[in-house]
């Protein structure tokens, strides 16, 4: 059976996992054996991290949302229903967005999801 040489591959793993590693503190970005987990670790956290970015984005948008239709005299959960009952589907971002921008147009918003209740 031939020899097998695995240096070549080895070194590109070590050097992928050192590249990802840039900027870590001390041996964490030198040395494979402490960057290995490190980077492991980073690129989980990641991951979580764009998931946990969508949630706190929503509560934000839901939060103003509420606070400028409580200045129109509406909870937020009245003015969603208000809202679906006037067949409006306006995505909480845009919703949020107007509330700051433009709120004599959630004004407006607002009156017809209570005309709908």
């Amino acid at each position: 059976m031939a020899r097998v040489k695995r240096a070549i591959n080895a070194k590109k793993k070590h050097k992928k996992i050192l590249k990802l590693a840039k900027g870590f503190y001390g041996q964490k970005s030198l040395v494979f054996k402490a960057a290995n987990p490190a980077v492991m670790r980073s690129l989980r956290s990641a991951y979580v991290g764009r998931k946990l970015r969508k949630r706190d984005f929503r509560k934000l948008w839901i939060a103003r949302i509420n606070a400028a239709s409580r200045i129109n005299g509406l909870s937020y959960s009245k003015f969603m229903n208000g809202l679906k009952k006037a067949n409006l589907d306006i995505n909480r971002k845009m919703l949020s967005e107007m509330a700051i921008h433009n709120p004599e147009d959630f004004a407006k918003l607002v009156s017809v999801a209570k005309e709908n209740l």
